[in-house]
């Protein structure tokens, strides 16, 4: 029997829209629906034939939550129709702030990894154990941007979870060095380096608190990709981080470490985060976040992204 639902109906038009370019692009993880219908306030991501539903946290009234379970049925069954996919490759997810708890923290144990291609890379992902799958969909283009200009440039990658951005880079030509304090997500990282057939000869991991990395590193870089979290209180740092409050002084302390006409790539996905007026006054900034958002997000706040270079010397 055919479906007919409003959200059924809705995600056969995001997928004709969408199905030709993810083809053409070579993706194969895309976002299929961001909260495009109000009574519907879910997030679907597509990996491959898998199926991520991302249900927000918010508590629903009493009155509410046989309405909401009949909406979550109807998109459950509206994707398997459209994908063509068991229950069993949908998933179910709750995306919820909690306190004292980061995003990247393991929730199951189920340590199972599919292979995704994103144009000329492959990245491993899981579906299951963490809130995040290990590959951030909406920075495709910062990816897209590092791989066409890295050939023969040194590459820093701070906070650089597993590794997809420093893949980008390693894949066109750069010669890359990927920091981050947890083993978990370096390990990933080179595992990502191994499915793409990346010799670890050229390229540098290091298992480091970011400023720590940066005030003991000496080396300098043509390229920083700087993506750090907005809120850390992780035990393997001193105290906590705010990327509104810290970020100048971690900004100032990449700009040491990047060459004369090189380039830092500064992102991150505080929705009101303001660049400090002292890091506009002393370098060359450019707020490039619209060109960034992929063309499957609905959301032009998902992230903030700016280049910062040393300002030129003219006489």
């Amino acid at each position: 029997m055919k479906n007919n639902s409003i959200i059924a109906n809705r995600l056969i038009k995001n997928y004709k829209k969408l199905k030709s370019w993810t083809k053409q692009e070579s993706i194969e993880s895309f976002r299929l629906y961001e909260k495009d219908i109000p009574e519907y306030p879910y997030i679907i991501d597509v990996y491959k034939d898998y199926a991520l539903i991302y249900e927000k946290g918010k508590k629903v009234d009493d009155d509410l939550i046989g309405t909401r379970q009949k909406h979550l049925g109807e998109i459950i069954q509206a994707v398997k129709d459209l994908l063509d996919i068991p229950e069993s490759k949908v998933i179910l997810k709750k995306r919820e702030v909690q306190a004292g708890k980061s995003q990247y923290e393991q929730n199951d144990d189920e340590d199972e990894r599919i292979i995704v291609k994103e144009r000329n890379a492959l990245f491993y992902i899981n579906l299951y154990d963490y809130l995040d799958t290990g590959l951030f969909l909406d920075h495709r283009p910062l990816r897209k941007i590092i791989n066409k200009s890295s050939k023969d440039k040194k590459v820093l990658n701070l906070f650089s979870y597993t590794g997809s951005i420093s893949v980008a880079a390693a894949l066109g030509g750069g010669h890359v060095t990927t920091v981050d304090m947890s083993n978990t997500y370096i390990n990933w990282s080179k595992d990502n380096f191994r499915l793409n057939h990346l010799m670890f000869s050229n390229h540098i991991f290091a298992t480091k608190n970011t400023f720590d990395f940066l005030r003991e590193d000496q080396s300098t870089y043509d390229i920083i990709i700087l993506d750090p979290p907005s809120f850390s209180n992780s035990k393997k740092m001193d105290g906590t981080f705010d990327v509104q409050r810290d970020h100048a002084i971690l900004v100032h302390l990449c700009m040491n470490r990047l060459s004369k006409n090189g380039v830092l790539y500064f992102s991150n996905n505080f929705r009101k985060f303001k660049l400090d007026d002292e890091i506009s006054a002393t370098y060359q900034t450019r707020d490039i976040t619209e060109r960034s958002i992929p063309r499957d997000f609905r959301d032009p706040k998902i992230h903030c992204l700016f280049t910062i270079e040393h300002k030129k010397i003219t006489n």
